[in-house]
Order: structure tokens, then sequence, then C-alpha cells
């Protein structure tokens, strides 16, 4: 994994590490919504949802969409495929090397030193 996507899977779990985030991200799938009507649904102030909306934005889950006066926020085209991304990345197995896999060091204690 390159330090490139290692940094990209940390944002992305960071963002996503706060309920209040995870609910932000759940009120946005398949709408736009601005930070005042957030606040409302979300039961906290309009300053904590702007930030909160950052962090998210930072991760590149969530981009702002301008209308007139009001900035509306909604999911980025690819949030739901990065989240995948990141995931399987997570879980991504490595391959082996040439030396060969190192054994634990349990197993390499003789049998004869255990006392039954």
């Amino acid at each position: 994994m390159t330090r490139q996507n290692q940094a990209d899977m940390t944002r992305v779990f960071r963002a996503l590490a706060v309920e209040k985030r995870q609910e932000i991200v759940h009120l946005l799938a398949g709408r736009t919504l601005c930070v005042g009507a957030l606040s409302n649904l979300l039961g906290i102030s309009a300053g904590a949802v702007s930030q909160h909306l950052r962090i998210l934005k930072d991760a590149g889950l969530v981009e702002p969409d301008r209308r007139g006066y009001f900035i509306h926020y909604k999911l980025t085209f690819d949030a739901r495929e990065r989240c995948r991304t990141v995931l399987d990345s997570l879980f991504a197995t490595k391959p082996k090397s040439k030396k060969g896999g190192r054994k634990c060091a349990v197993a390499k204690q003789s049998v004869k030193g255990r006392k039954s």
C-alpha cells in the first residue's frame, strides 16, 4: 500500500469515526441539504455542522453546491466507491516475500522445554 493510499484510508476512517458525520452522510444520500437544514435535523449548532462538513469534504466524501446565497452540500459522485475502495484495501492480502514468511516465535520453541 502506498503512502497516498494509506493517507486516503486514514482520512476516510477518521471522517466516518464520528456518529454525527455518519448521520450527515446518511442524510445527504440522494439529496442536497444546507447547513441550517442539517443543523435542525441533527439537533446541533450550525457551527458544529460546518466543522463536520469540513472534515467530510477533506476526506473527499462531501462537496458544496452553491445556490444563490446558500451553499447546499451533497455526497461526491464517487463517495460510495471511495469508501468501498478504502475498506477493500484494508483487507487486501500482502504479496509474499521472496525469503519466505517468518515463523511464530512460539512455534520455534522446543517441545522438550515445556512441562505437561
